[in-house]
């Protein structure tokens, strides 16, 4: 009977053609009935494996160009006690280094782990993206998993970047040229039609390499409604991320493929943030939520692939059986790709867990450029150069975000030109609070190219605010404000504060001794010096995206006499011409708004 079953697996796991293929998800599950489920319950099978390569990326962010300031930076931890800074990225390096890394790997699959497209430089996002798909599919992109800022254009938008065609407003860039779409699948087994329950786009895919069939099983978080513009999303549920990967599983296994990795654009937050850290140290770890889905997910699948939270890991955590299960990222922008290699049994049809071996790689910019993504770059670069090199604003010093720290001088800025574009609009207003995570990136002294020293170009503004959200003004009651600010440090926001940066004359003392909403200190509340009054009615300046409730503020979404001015990176780049010249630069505001107590 054994020596059947033998025969029998290996006349199925023996390959028909040399070059790898790819295959979508059925449309029917009655497709998936009566194939072969592999051997793994046959005692005394001998092992026939093969070598596996997993080139993984994650959150690219269209960082097609070497990325800037600390986005463009990995630490390196040399084990004596100091680290070092390694400036990274570039799609040009990440191409020849994903090319080299292939090299004696007949068996090598691309994938990424969502947020590829979306708050992405001028370069790609003056062109919906279609530049970094077009790069995707010169990396040789295999698969890619939604992330949420897939959506920020909505899913329709997707599926434009998915099957090709122009623009439906804007058109074709080029006369005679029309986009393409992506020659690789996007995944998005728990974003579903509300009315029918059905993915908006395949839920997996199997590559077949050479007798190794792996599925592939795509998932974005399913807070993705809190952090997106509903419009984009208007129809759509995002479901819970354990239970759709463990349903695709089965399906996976019923059509014969045991092997399986998850794309999940959900991340955690390893203890040492340099990217070659040793995860399962004594004193490491990881944390966040991540941990909770690795630790449920079924042990169907052999490793997970994860982002979102642009932390670079390599980490162990053990499945609901117990068994070891590896949980990588790789950072953000191109920095860094993840190599995994393993073994797959071609008589299991599986691959074997405690093979599985990562490690993060620094995309270094001392390597060869890849000469198609240069050739690539620069077409579009020609293409956004008129509308990026024109200067904005004139600045001192870095004007720099860390989400590290509650408040950020880069975040005074934005809310200060905020409330400055709603004063234009109601003299009333005179509250702007703008949420950290629309802040991309810092205002960088250097220059970044020939236009000087403490220049800012419309790209480089751009890069801060690349969302095209508007400003919204809206009334609000002290009482109300006061909620908003423990919206802060409670409810979805209790785990992970987001802390709103204030407007000049908006003021609060922060308790990190405290916990939950009593972290905001009531009574320590002022506008423009004077305590906050709970009756009194307040013109607050907000973008929509807060406006709409996002970041876990459904008290934003409470306000009344809705007004909408223009786009929030018109404000900023306005603003900046106003408070700045070649003759007086712009300092870094103070950061002191916030009073924190540790």
């Amino acid at each position: 009977m054994v020596a059947a079953a033998l025969a029998g697996a290996l006349a199925l796991t023996l390959p028909a053609a040399a070059s790898p293929s790819t295959e979508a998800a059925p449309s029917r599950d009655a497709e998936t009935a009566g194939l072969g489920l592999g051997l793994p319950e046959l005692p005394g099978l001998p092992s026939i494996t093969v070598d596996l390569q997993v080139l993984a990326i994650n959150d690219l962010h269209g960082a097609l160009e070497p990325p800037t300031g600390s986005g463009g930076q990995v630490v390196h931890d040399h084990g004596d006690g100091h680290t070092e800074t390694i400036d990274a990225g570039g799609v040009e390096y990440l191409a020849t280094a994903l090319r080299d890394a292939r090299k004696g790997s007949p068996r090598s699959v691309t994938v990424a782990a969502g947020d590829m497209v979306g708050a992405t430089p001028l370069i790609s996002a003056l062109f919906h993206d279609e530049p970094t798909i077009e790069a995707l599919n010169a990396l040789r992109m295999d698969v890619v998993g939604v992330g949420n800022h897939e959506f920020d254009e909505g899913w329709r938008e997707l599926l434009r970047k998915q099957d090709g065609g122009c623009h439906p407003a804007d058109g074709c860039y080029v006369e005679g040229r029309e986009f393409a779409g992506a020659d690789f699948p996007f995944l998005a087994a728990n974003v579903v039609h509300e009315k029918t329950g059905k993915p908006i786009t395949a839920p997996y895919t199997i590559k077949r390499m050479k007798g190794a069939s792996v599925g592939f099983i795509g998932v974005t978080l399913q807070g993705t409604a809190d952090i997106v513009t509903q419009e984009g999303i208007e129809g759509l549920e995002f479901l819970d991320e354990v239970e759709t990967i463990d349903t695709y599983a089965k399906q996976l296994k019923k059509r014969g493929v045991n092997a399986v990795v998850a794309l999940i654009h959900e991340g955690g937050y390893p203890v040492n943030s340099a990217y070659n850290a040793d995860c399962d140290a004594d004193g490491g770890g990881l944390s966040g939520p991540i941990v909770e889905i690795a630790e449920k997910t079924t042990p169907m699948v052999d490793v997970m692939v994860t982002g979102h939270t642009h932390e670079a890991y390599v980490c162990t955590i053990p499945d609901p059986a117990g068994n070891d299960r590896l949980v990588t990222s790789g950072q953000s922008n191109g920095r860094l790709y993840t190599e995994l290699n393993m073994e797959y049994d071609l008589l299991r049809r599986d691959i074997v867990r405690t093979s599985v071996e990562g490690t993060n790689h620094v995309v270094h910019r001392d390597q060869p450029k890849a000469g198609d993504l240069t050739r690539l770059v620069d077409f579009w670069a020609e293409l956004a150069a008129p509308i990026a090199n024109e200067p904005v604003a004139w600045i001192s010093e870095d004007i720099r975000q860390d989400r590290t720290v509650p408040e950020t001088p880069l975040g005074d800025l934005v809310a200060d030109a905020q409330l400055a574009h709603a004063q234009g609009i109601d003299d009333s207003a005179e509250i702007a609070l703008m949420n950290p995570g629309g802040i991309r990136t810092d205002l960088v002294y250097a220059a970044s190219g020939d236009e000087g020293d403490g220049v800012v170009t419309y790209e480089e503004g751009f890069a801060v605010q690349p969302f095209t959200n508007y400003v919204h003004l809206i009334d609000l009651t002290g009482e109300q404000l006061l909620q908003v600010l423990r919206e802060q440090v409670s409810g979805p926001n209790e785990g992970s504060n987001k802390i709103l940066q204030p407007s000049e004359g908006f003021a609060w003392t922060l308790d990190l001794t405290r916990s939950g909403a009593d972290r905001v200190v009531a009574d320590s509340v002022t506008v423009g010096g004077e305590e906050l009054d709970a009756d009194r009615v307040y013109r607050v300046a907000v973008n929509s995206f807060l406006a709409g409730g996002g970041d876990g503020f459904p008290t934003l979404a409470e306000g009344a006499d809705p007004v909408v001015g223009g786009i929030d990176l018109d404000a900023l780049i306005d603003y900046l011409g106003e408070v700045s010249s070649p003759q007086a630069p712009l300092a870094a505001p103070a950061a002191d708004r916030i009073t924190v107590i540790r």
